[in-house]
């Protein structure tokens, strides 16, 4: 298992550990107040994890006021998890990752794998003292714009992997149903691969072997080498993948198009492809 994936047992076994910090990011936000892990933290990925304002990760100085709220320090261990396999998870570990925290994990299977096993769920909010948490340093090669994919389109060492939906991709829909965020055009960009994000997991919400990984992306023609950007229609679901392929595949330079079809597909001009590949 991957350094930065730890097990639902190895979670259990350090909910007390003072150096870590238990953080819970749900698609339904909801979920948190239902029943979480004792000691753990929620971050609502709307309204915390986002610019209020621009199109936008949340700021360098939001982020600092986040974590420190939770008595998170640099030093601290971020040990995340949330629903639907771990979607919004893999999502806060991106932007911890830009933001150069050094220690954060996942635990593999996430809310879903929890709640199967029977494990204790509580509805106590915990508090705790707060801390001076200090951005060291943004890790910009995590992230990828348009401009980035722009001059990259059509090149044989680039790879794209589109993270939607079938439907999304071919271009039947903008957008899942009930999601507000869209834009003018369906389709997808020029040269992607379709590889929807839930591919990489098993029926109890934890990843799939590397080796079943391997074949799945590799597949699609994804290798360690490529220049590789993953991007799906607001950066959550991408940021999953990016996380498979960066951590578990060990592709050397792969990046989060968190702008993604919501972006592309409003801009003027922007290439679209639409159809199977």
């Amino acid at each position: 298992m991957s350094d930065v994936l730890v097990s639902t047992e190895w979670a259990l076994a350090h909910l007390q550990d003072a150096d870590k910090r238990f953080v819970e990011v749900d698609v339904d936000t909801t979920q948190y107040e239902q029943g979480h892990l004792p000691g753990a933290v929620a971050f609502n990925w709307q309204s915390q994890l986002q610019d209020q304002v621009s199109r936008d990760v949340i700021s360098h100085d939001a982020l600092e006021k986040l974590l420190s709220s939770v008595g998170i320090s640099n030093d601290t261990t971020v040990v995340l998890y949330g629903d639907n396999n771990n979607w919004f998870a893999a999502y806060a570990f991106w932007i911890l990752k830009y933001y150069g925290h050094e220690n954060v994990v996942l635990i593999d299977g996430g809310r879903k794998k929890l709640a199967a096993e029977g494990r204790t769920l509580v509805t106590d909010v915990p508090s705790y003292p707060a801390t001076q948490y200090k951005v060291k340093g943004v890790n910009a090669d995590l992230r990828a714009d348009r401009d980035y994919i722009k001059q990259r389109l059509g090149k044989t060492d680039f790879k794209l992997i589109d993270v939607r939906s079938p439907a999304e991709f071919v271009g039947d829909i903008i957008a899942p149903p009930g999601m507000t965020e869209t834009a003018q055009r369906a389709g997808h960009i020029p040269g992607a691969k379709s590889v929807p994000w839930a591919t990489a997991v098993k029926e109890d919400g934890s990843f799939k072997s590397v080796e079943d990984l391997q074949t799945i992306y590799g597949g699609k023609g994804v290798s360690p080498d490529l220049d590789t950007v993953a991007y799906c229609r607001i950066g959550e679901r991408s940021s999953h993948t990016w996380f498979v392929l960066k951590y578990l595949l060990g592709v050397k330079n792969v990046r989060n198009y968190d702008g993604s079809w919501t972006e592309w597909g409003n801009l003027i001009g922007a290439p679209i492809a639409k159809g199977a590949e």
